[in-house]
């Protein structure tokens, strides 16, 4: 099911041209969302409603959903999995308090009169996309609401697809969810014309937001695209990827459960093993078959595991497995080997790193503490996950008094005229003149 590529007797500088990675045409899907974006910027809740019967197979009574409904969505759901839930945002509340929040203000007296100072502001108002396909991803409430929360967001809406089972509600998990976290301002629209609902706004139903986060499919990230700019966007995120670097000392069932739990969320779905032990991968491609016929997703992941983003790659050593690791840049990245915190600290690209044979990436989709909104398509090379601090905007504050003006006030001049910039060193004459 899993394909081999053997790397032992392999030397490069950049692994990324030979590893599995899948096709995701963003620009394909573009010239699809186009004509919906334009038609809700243009149409506003006719074209919402439309959509919503032509790709959710149901029209919603109400696009806004009823606080009642809310109310009702929690009230019924399972105990169990609402102490789940609950345990799920009290962790990653604690981490995102703890360790990701900001100073609100830092300022730094460069000289008599002269402070910069820097304010970290809350994005005033921002729409949260939640999936609802393959799988209703409540979590993903969870991983959006909370930092935002914590940063001191003012405004928050959620939407998330309607559905027919449902009669046109959201999933009830995902509504309950929102109810927990105290958001009532919760939207039954999915797909692309949710983003544009959130970019444009729609009169009488949807005020527009200043920042649209969360994972979506490939129309979802095509409306991010198209519509960056009238909207400002976390990341284009693509279809989930899991890198396990194992060894010799790794469990072949631990390391083929982990494969398969991510290869479920979509048949594009990556799941790659590196490894430089051949017996290790002979085992995991063993268990990986064994393993997946007992599961009801199992015609979901053998597409996955079978296309050309699924696969084994084999390396001479740990070095090498580190090399690929970094060149590949996995949205998720396990490292299962006898000195994983030691290999941990050489990985510099990968969105979330997860050490040792108990922290699987399961455990960061939901009860980590973790983000699991993270960057995919190698994009880790450059971009983090989603946390406090991606909605949050850095301003600073320039207070200069007249000597702190002065004191550099020629220099300046003399720049901007290198520059071919008369205007500005006159901005800073005119001021130098006062003291003539």
């Amino acid at each position: 099911m899993l394909s081999l590529i053997d790397l032992t007797d392999t030397t490069l500088d950049d692994y990324s041209g030979v590893l599995p990675r899948g096709r995701f045409d963003v620009s394909h899907a573009i010239e699809v969302v186009r004509p919906l974006c334009d038609a809700v910027r243009d149409e506003g809740e006719s074209a919402l409603l439309r959509f919503s019967e032509r790709f959710d197979h149901v029209i919603p009574t109400d696009l806004r959903v009823p606080a009642e409904a809310l109310r009702d969505a929690l009230d019924q759901l399972d105990p169990a999995v609402r102490r789940a839930i609950e345990i799920s945002i009290e962790r990653r509340r604690t981490v995102c308090e703890q360790i990701e929040t900001e100073q609100v203000y830092r300022s730094v007296e460069l000289a008599p009169g002269a402070v910069v100072g820097n304010a970290m502001i809350p994005v005033h108002r921002v729409g949260l996309y939640v999936p609802g396909g393959l799988a209703p991803l409540a979590s993903s409430v969870v991983m959006n609401v909370v930092p935002a929360q914590v940063a001191g967001v003012e405004s928050l809406a959620v939407a998330t697809p309607p559905q027919a089972e449902y009669g046109g509600l959201p999933h009830p998990v995902t509504l309950a969810t929102c109810a927990l976290l105290g958001v009532d301002e919760v939207y039954a629209v999915g797909g692309g014309q949710a983003i544009a609902m959130f970019a444009y706004g729609v009169s009488g139903l949807c005020p527009r937001v200043d920042l649209v986060t969360g994972p979506g499919n490939i129309y979802v990230v095509a409306a991010k695209r198209l519509l960056r700019g009238v909207v400002g966007i976390d990341a284009e995120a693509g279809p989930t990827e899991i890198a396990v670097i194992a060894d010799s000392t790794a469990d072949p069932r631990f390391v083929a459960a982990d494969l398969i739990s991510q290869a479920e969320h979509d048949p594009m779905a990556g799941s790659v093993l590196i490894t430089d032990s051949r017996e290790l991968a002979d085992r995991v491609g063993d268990e990986v078959e064994r393993q997946v016929t007992r599961l009801a997703t199992v015609d979901r992941l053998r597409r996955a595991l079978d296309g050309e983003q699924s696969g084994i790659v084999l390396v001479a050593d740990i070095d090498q497995a580190v090399d690929v690791a970094n060149d590949y840049g996995a949205e998720h990245l396990e490292i299962q080997t006898a000195d994983a915190r030691e290999v941990a600290r050489r990985i510099r690209n990968a969105g979330a790193i997860f050490i040792g044979s108990y922290a699987p990436v399961p455990l960061g989709d939901y009860s980590a503490g973790s983000t699991h909104v993270l960057p995919t398509g190698s994009a880790a090379r450059y971009s983090s996950g989603l946390t406090v601090r991606s909605f949050m905007k850095s301003v600073h504050i320039i207070d200069y008094s007249r000597e702190g003006l002065n004191a550099i006030g020629r220099g300046i001049m003399d720049f901007a005229e290198a520059e071919r910039l008369p205007g500005h060193a006159a901005a800073i004459e005119v001021r130098l003149e006062e003291e003539r």
